[in-house]
C-alpha cells in the first residue's frame, strides 16, 4: 500500500486550529501552482492550450485568483459563478459558460461578460436567440453525446447514453449548421463522458474522438471550428493504493491523436482546452476535523466535529477520503474505526471500519483529497453551519478565505419578517 501525507504539521496544524477553531478546510497554495503548471507544461505542445478551471469544484474567489495568476481560466455553470470569475477579472473568453437547461439570465449575462457560451441542446439555440434580442455571439460551443460506452485499455469507464448532458453526433451537425447559418463564426466542440478516470487513456481517446467531429464538420459544414474542449474527468488518487494520473503521458496521448487527425485535415491551428477541478484541486485541500466522542458498540465510533454538511461525498457516493491522525502518520494502522459526523442520517459517515492508528478524543485528523467538491457541496441540514476555509501561503502564512457560518448566517433569509429578524442578527 502507498503512503498519504498530510501537506503540514501535527505542530503547524494545531498552532492553527488555536486560531481557526475546527472544522476547516485548509488548502495548499503550493500544491494548486505546481498543478497549474504541471497541466500546463503537459500540453505546452498546443499553443492556444487553456485550462478553464471547473469553478463548481472550489467556488473561492482567492483560490481562482491564485488559478488565474497561472492562466487558467473559468468553466462556470451558474450567474453566480460567472459573477466570480468577474470579481477576480477572469472575462471574456477567458470564462466559459457550461451548463444545461441554462435560463436565459445566464446566458445574457455571460455574452455580457464576452464568455464563450456552451450549448447543451439543439433547443437552446432558440432560448439562445430569445436571451439575446435575437441575435448569437461570434463564437458558440456545443456539446456532444456520442451515446454506447466509452472504452478505455481497461474496459468501459462510463456509458454516455445515460448522462443528461450533451446532443447526439446528428443533432451536433444540424445544430453547427443552423448557428453557422445564423452567423456563428467560430465554434467550439465540448464532451464530457465520464468522471474521476484513474487511467491516462481517458483523455487521448475522447480527444481523437471529437477531432474527427472537428474534421467532419469542417469537412461537410464548412464551419470554423476553433477549438476543442475536453472537459473534465481525468481523476486523483483517492486510496494510498492508487495509481496517479500520468499528465505528461495524457498530454502526450492528445498530442499524437491531434497530429494523426487535425492536421491532416489542414486544422493545426485548433485550440484545445480543459475543464479539470477535481484534478486541479482535490489534493490541494483537506478538511481538518477533530474527534470530539468515542463510542463502542457494534463498531468503534469516533465522532468528530465536521459532518456530512461538509464533506458530503462519502455520505452520498461512498466515496473514498483517506484519514490520517495527525502526529499518527508512521503508526500502524491495527484498529479499525468509524468516524462519524452528529447528523442525524446513518450515512453521515467519513470512513466506515477503517484501518487506522489508535486514536482518541482530541486527536486532529486530515481527510485527505478534499479540496474540490467539498466545501462548495456543504448544507445546512439539521442546523449545520458551513465550515472556515483557509488558505496556507507558500511563505507558510495562513490567510482565511471564508469565514465559518453563524446562525446569523442560516437564518439571512428569514429577515424580511419581523417575527424572526432577530435570529439573523444573533451571532451565536
Amino acid at each position: 500500500m502507498g503512503m498519504k501525507r498530510p501537506f503540514v504539521t501535527r505542530e503547524r496544524l494545531e498552532a492553527i486550529a488555536a486560531e481557526h477553531p475546527t472544522p476547516f478546510y485548509l488548502y495548499d497554495e503550493a500544491e494548486i501552482r505546481r498543478r497549474a503548471a504541471e497541466l500546463n507544461a503537459a500540453f505546452s505542445w498546443n499553443p492556444g492550450f487553456r485550462e478553464y478551471f471547473a469553478v463548481k469544484a472550489t467556488p473561492n474567489p482567492w483560490i481562482v485568483s491564485v488559478l488565474a495568476e497561472c492562466g487558467c481560466g473559468c468553466d462556470c455553470a451558474t450567474g453566480p459563478e460567472l459573477m466570480l470569475a468577474e470579481a477576480v477579472g477572469v472575462t471574456g473568453r477567458r470564462v466559459m459558460l457550461s451548463s444545461s437547461d441554462t435560463p436565459e439570465e445566464d446566458l445574457r449575462a455571460a455574452d455580457e461578460l464576452g464568455a464563450i457560451i456552451n450549448l447543451d441542446a439543439p433547443d437552446m439555440v432558440d432560448t439562445l436567440l430569445r436571451a439575446l434580442g435575437g441575435r448569437v455571439p461570434e463564437v458558440v460551443c456545443c456539446r456532444v453525446n456520442p451515446g454506447g460506452s466509452f472504452v478505455a485499455e481497461s474496459g468501459i469507464i462510463g456509458r454516455p447514453e445515460d448522462s443528461k448532458f450533451g446532443m447526439t453526433v446528428p443533432q451536433l451537425l444540424e445544430t453547427l449548421a443552423r448557428l453557422r447559418d445564423l452567423g456563428v463564426r467560430e465554434f467550439g466542440i465540448h464532451a464530457f463522458l465520464a468522471s474521476n478516470t484513474q487511467v491516462n487513456d481517458y483523455y487521448p481517446r475522447l480527444a481523437r474522438l471529437l477531432f474527427e467531429l472537428a474534421a467532419q464538420a469542417s469537412r461537410e459544414l464548412g464551419v470554423h471550428v476553433g477549438f476543442v474542449d475536453l472537459s473534465g474527468g481525468i481523476g486523483v488518487d483517492y486510496r494510498p493504493e492508487d495509481t496517479p494520473c500520468d499528465l505528461a503521458a495524457i498530454g502526450e496521448g492528445v498530442r499524437r491523436a491531434y497530429e494523426e487527425t487535425l492536421v491532416p485535415a489542414g486544422m493545426g491551428d485548433v485550440a484545445v482546452f480543459a475543464e479539470l477541478g477535481r484534478w486541479m484541486l482535490a489534493p490541494a485541500g483537506a478538511l481538518v476535523t477533530r474527534v470530539i466522542h468515542e463510542k463502542r458498540t457494534y463498531r468503534h465510533y469516533l465522532g468528530v466535529d465536521a459532518c456530512a454538511a461538509n464533506l458530503m461525498r462519502p455520505a452520498i457516493y461512498d466515496a473514498y477520503h483517506h484519514v490520517t491522525v495527525m502526529g499518527s502518520e508512521d503508526a500502524p494502522r491495527d484498529h479499525r474505526y468509524n468516524v462519524v459526523g452528529r447528523l442525524c442520517e446513518n450515512s453521515d459517515q467519513f470512513a466506515r471500519d477503517r484501518p487506522m492508528p489508535e486514536c482518541h478524543v482530541g486527536d486532529l485528523l486530515f481527510v485527505h483529497d478534499a479540496g474540490a467538491h467539498g466545501h462548495s457541496m456543504g448544507y445546512n441540514y439539521n442546523g449545520a453551519l458551513r465550515s472556515a476555509e483557509l488558505l496556507l501561503r507558500r511563505d507558510g502564512t495562513v490567510q482565511q478565505i471564508r469565514r465559518a457560518e453563524t446562525p446569523a448566517d442560516y437564518f439571512a433569509t428569514l429577515d424580511d419578517d419581523p417575527r424572526f429578524s432577530s435570529l439573523a442578527r444573533r451571532k451565536r
